[in-house]
């Protein structure tokens, strides 16, 4: 790559965000670059726990223009997202830079310099489709455990063998947790702290999928008032549970418990002033945005993106896709993202309008 390398868009990250960004684009024959620091399209993915399943069925899982391949009613392995990005990048050409890390975007004379690891890029329009998990989210406490305590995140987690002998904490209820639990519950004394969301049964997703989806990706959403309700406060609270339920912990054995407030004598301290000594804690706590990297970036208190549908509009010219409630409850799902790619594309290509959409407008 030579040194500033003009391209009118740059797309910062080949997940399931910018690859829907990047088929939208295409569409409208823009010039576009799609960077990702991964080996290899759907890196992200494969590098996840080795059972971990979609929480959507197959049928809503889909990127624009390309079926996911498998029944409806199934829940797709990690691998097999993984091969569904890789074989999504290749089926529509395109242009895909793997291997590339971006350090900083900032506004320079009208445009964007995109520093990344093999040299500068100059763009007018850039496309930040990283997506929500950018920073494993751990409390301040975690520090005052006991030394010999061993910790990780949920995104360091990949099965049961993997985890030392010994009583297991995991700290989390959402849906993520529960899986961890439930497959550690086997092997080791397992313990899950938290207020569980409320649950949406698996019939539901199954056999009332398409009520459900339409519900959630065409109802939820920042144009209507239960959406924007539903919006406000959106990455405070965890996302429902979905396949699993807390009865499936109670018949596995695993012990429920409130959530984890701090340490004594360095063990996790629960709310109910209850000391757990154990071997391991799982922090199945999520993620927190890290956007420290792109110059007067505004940001909410929470430092998520301060956005109209995805478009910054103190930067003009940088946009987000893939955040968390961008415009609706799917915005952050595979099977909803391409709808804010879509529109996204179309205001890079000037054949969208930007419409208004009720406050409030952040990424919350």
């Amino acid at each position: 790559m030579h040194s500033n390398e003009p391209v009118d868009t740059v797309v910062v990250g080949a997940g399931q965000a910018g690859l829907a960004t990047g088929f939208h684009l295409k569409k409208h024959r823009q010039d576009f670059l799609i960077l990702d620091s991964q080996d290899r399209v759907g890196d992200v993915w494969r590098n996840r726990w080795d059972s971990l399943r979609l929480f959507t069925p197959a049928q809503h899982d889909s990127l624009p223009g390309m079926p996911f391949p498998a029944a409806r009613g199934s829940f797709p392995g990690k691998d097999a997202m993984a091969e569904y990005l890789e074989e999504y990048a290749r089926n529509w050409e395109l242009p895909v830079r793997n291997g590339v890390q971006v350090a900083g975007i900032e506004r320079e004379d009208g445009r964007f310099r995109v520093q990344s690891g093999s040299g500068p890029i100059l763009a007018k329009n850039v496309v930040v489709a990283t997506g929500p998990n950018a920073q494993p989210r751990i409390p301040a406490f975690a520090k005052d455990l006991d030394p010999g305590i061993h910790q990780l995140h949920g995104a360091e987690y990949a099965n049961p063998d993997s985890v030392p002998p010994g009583d297991v904490l995991v700290v989390g209820s959402g849906t993520s947790g529960v899986e961890i639990a439930l497959e550690l519950a086997p092997t080791h004394r397992t313990y899950i702290a938290g207020t569980p969301p409320f649950h949406i049964p698996g019939p539901v997703t199954r056999y009332a999928g398409g009520l459900w989806w339409l519900f959630i990706h065409k109802v939820l959403n920042r144009s209507t008032p239960i959406g924007r309700k539903v919006a406000v406060g959106f990455t405070q609270h965890g996302a429902p549970l979905i396949r699993t339920s807390t009865r499936e912990l109670d018949a596995a054995g695993v012990t429920r418990l409130p959530r984890v407030t701090g340490t004594r004598e360095g063990q996790p301290l629960t709310d109910g002033g209850n000391a757990i000594p154990v071997s391991t804690v799982i922090w199945a706590t999520g993620y927190q945005p890290d956007f420290g990297w792109i110059q007067g970036l505004p940001t909410d208190e929470d430092g998520w993106p301060l956005t109209r549908r995805g478009a910054v509009e103190q930067l003009p010219g940088l946009f987000f896709v893939g955040m968390p409630f961008q415009y609706g409850l799917t915005s952050g799902l595979v099977g909803g993202v391409g709808r804010d790619a879509e529109h996204v594309a179309g205001l890079i290509a000037g054949q969208t309008g930007q419409k208004r959409v009720a406050a409030p407008v952040i990424q919350m």
